[in-house]
């Protein structure tokens, strides 16, 4: 049986680097996590260098030993930031799986429709603590949360300004009701909400919770009826600037806006517009645009209607990313010739 050099770019713990190790006697696992460090500081922008990378991080070893590691690569584990250049250093890579959920971090590589068969952790990279987010920024704005920092600010309270919601009976869109986005829906569910959503392909069974899903070209019908709209969708060319200044105008007055996806499918300015108009009674973003390389834009970080995030809404204290468990089993299909899931099609952008 032949060896298959698999490279880790990516720290992964102890308990998930042995389940690598179960899945296959004859595999040889490099952990180079850190490794590349100095060349990302290099290549990539300040911003993105101190937000993933620890201080004063410069890397391991010469460039002729990185290199030599790439160049053995078959399968490469990788995550975000690495170096753009993989795929000109690696000759000998098949595959490589991505530990996030999303493809959208490859654009700008040499890998970005390259002939390396890409898989991500689709559905399975904490969809559950990423909904209970979603939930916890609709709460804060149901509530009227946002309004204890203002009148902190005051020095008094303003006790009719809060005009909180009863959940109960509200209209959730889920945008993108996918492993996030069914998620999100259930826990809406479990409020009292009522959830309807979109997907690429609407077929087949309702997820839990939902009461209607629809194609993507029911999106303005649906968002005309939303008190909620989650954005849970993937980041791709048919999706980049999906809630334009159209959109704003279509959704419900005073509806609340939720993005746990990428911050290029809103368009800011069309967002910041709406906010000028008034259209919208809170706004929970975990993403923007540019978010690795610039802190959010000042218009709308200063907007006490705006609740910004650094990108944390998959963080929790329990163990339950599951894209290791997803390379595991892509694995063993991909030793046995079998087609391996999550494949990224370069042409659909996920």
């Amino acid at each position: 049986m032949r060896t298959i050099n698999i490279l880790g770019l990516q720290r992964i713990s102890p308990r998930d680097l042995a389940k690598v190790e179960a899945t296959d006697a004859a595999i040889r696992y490099v952990d180079a996590a850190g490794w590349f460090d100095g060349e990302i500081r290099e290549t990539w922008p300040e911003y993105t260098a101190n937000r993933f990378l620890p201080p004063d991080a410069t890397g391991q070893g010469t460039r002729e030993e990185r290199d030599r590691m790439l160049a053995e690569a078959e399968v490469i584990v990788g995550g975000w930031p690495f170096p753009l250049d993989l795929r000109s250093r690696a000759p000998q890579l098949k595959w490589l799986h991505q530990r996030q959920a999303g493809a959208s971090n490859l654009i700008g590589s040499d890998l970005w429709g390259s002939d390396v068969v890409v898989t991500t952790s689709r559905g399975a990279a904490n969809p559950l603590p990423i909904a209970e987010y979603a939930v916890a920024g609709i709460m804060h704005f149901a509530m009227g949360l946002h309004r204890a920092a203002i009148d902190r600010e005051a020095g008094r309270f303003d006790h009719r300004a809060y005009r909180s919601w009863l959940l109960q009976g509200k209209t959730v869109c889920v945008i993108g009701a996918g492993g996030i986005g069914q998620e999100v829906g259930r826990l809406c569910a479990a409020l009292g909400m009522r959830v309807i959503g979109t997907r690429r392909q609407p077929g087949g069974a309702l997820p839990e919770g939902f009461s209607e899903i629809s194609g993507p070209d029911q999106l303005d019908a649906l968002l005309a009826a939303a008190d909620v709209v989650a954005v849970c969708c993937q980041w791709t060319p048919e999706t980049t600037g999906l809630m334009n200044h159209t959109r704003f105008t279509v959704m419900k007055p005073g509806a609340i806006l939720v993005n746990v996806a990428r911050g290029e499918i809103i368009d800011e300015n069309a967002l910041a517009d709406a906010l000028a108009r008034d259209r919208l009674r809170g706004v929970v973003l975990d993403v923007y645009v540019g978010e690795f390389d610039h802190p959010p834009p000042e218009r709308l970080w200063s907007d006490p209607r705006v609740l910004i995030t650094p990108h944390i809404s998959g963080w929790s204290d329990a163990e339950i990313h599951g894209g290791v468990d997803v390379f595991c089993d892509n694995l063993r299909a991909y030793r046995e010739r079998r087609p391996l899931r999550n494949v990224l099609d370069w042409e659909r952008g996920y």
